[in-house]
């Protein structure tokens, strides 16, 4: 094991490694907004999947983002092999002092490994306890209450060589001067110009979903209540499908779908914008928290610990309070069954008012 850091340290060059979905991206901003006030001088770079970009690509603290494109498979061994050596030469050119590796994959290791980073950061996974994990990482960090800790401060316990507690960190979500003109003009244009309440029922796993029925009750009785909804969902197809049929179980006219419309930031500067947030566990749901935007959260048998709103501006619905859940470890994620069925609409009435009146 390397030698501690020392106290005086002050690198120039960082890169911070974490390869999973667009959730998991944000939930990295708390360690890249740390590193930010410990090194204000550094340059902060990311390597990240191509289609998780949009969370982190206005980020003011980040200078560059390395890509890497899951379609490079696509184009055969030898045109993948290049490009996975051109990633590998252009972490190299950069000079890194540090490089954090939240990931536990192989590929992400071997970029850290071979960065030629003096201080090269990672977790002890179990399933990774080998010479060569111990080769790409210098520094690792114990994983023996790894599953009790929220996934932001899984990603928080990496900058402990550093001398950065987890205390009081912050997520962010960050979007352009465009965006955020983009979504005047649509709202403009669907003439909302008073208060109204974002609400996202979709997610790509239907078994995170609530019923459309209800999310149409919820509407219907928000709507009554004289507030405007605005419903959101990716292009996705299936997302599609399922916004068409609540927008036919509704009665209210006061509802308004940009299903499908709105790019990931553009989607920030609306919640940003928004009195209230309502959805399920998704990645939305995770911009709305760090955004300080009131954020109810619909939970089923996802890891509550790990994925719950991170920040003080929310409330959590959790189905398991109402009936049974299957483990999160049990699930088959391609099920059609709906698990947060158990939950009353009237609840999430209630929750949303007592937000609504605060």
């Amino acid at each position: 094991m390397a030698s501690p850091i020392p106290a005086q340290f002050a690198p120039q060059n960082i890169l911070l490694i974490k390869l999973r979905h667009h959730g998991d991206m944000l939930l990295t901003t708390p360690a890249i907004n740390a590193l930010r006030q410990r090194y204000p001088q550094a340059n902060i770079d990311v390597l990240l999947y191509k289609e998780t970009r949009p969370m982190l690509e206005a980020h003011p603290a980040i200078r560059q983002l390395h890509i890497i494109d899951r379609n490079w498979k696509k184009e055969g061994g030898w045109q993948k092999f290049r490009h996975e050596m051109a990633l590998l030469s252009a972490v190299r050119a950069c000079h890194y002092d540090v490089v954090i590796n939240l990931a536990d994959q192989w590929r992400s290791a071997i970029i850290t490994g071979f960065s030629a980073a003096p201080v090269r950061i990672g977790f002890a996974f179990a399933k990774r306890d080998n010479l060569l994990w111990r080769w790409c990482h210098n520094h690792l960090i114990s994983t023996q209450n790894y599953n009790q800790l929220h996934t932001v401060e899984q990603n928080m316990a990496a900058l402990e060589p550093l001398g950065i507690s987890a205390e009081g960190a912050k997520a962010s979500m960050h979007f352009s001067a465009a965006d955020q003109q983009k979504v005047q003009d649509i709202l403009a244009q669907q003439r909302i110009s008073g208060p109204f309440i974002v609400i996202q029922p979709t997610s790509r796993w239907v078994f995170k979903c609530w019923e459309d029925e209800k999310v149409a009750q919820l509407i219907d009785t928000l709507a009554a209540d004289g507030h405007t909804i605005v419903l959101t969902a990716a292009p996705d197809r299936q997302e599609q499908a399922m916004i068409a049929n609540i927008l036919s179980l509704c009665h209210s006219q006061k509802v308004v779908s940009l299903a499908g419309q709105l790019s990931l930031p553009q989607l920030a500067a609306l919640i940003d914008v928004a009195q209230l947030f309502i959805g399920v566990d998704s990645a939305p749901m995770h911009m709305a928290a760090a955004l300080n935007t009131p954020c109810l959260a619909l939970f089923g048998p996802t890891k509550l610990h790990h994925w719950r709103p991170w920040g003080d501006n929310n409330q959590v619905i959790w189905a398991g309070d109402y009936a049974a859940l299957p483990s999160p470890d049990d699930i088959d994620t391609k099920t059609e069954q709906r698990y947060l069925s158990a939950i009353p609409v009237e609840d999430v009435v209630a929750a949303a008012r007592s937000f609504l009146h605060d």
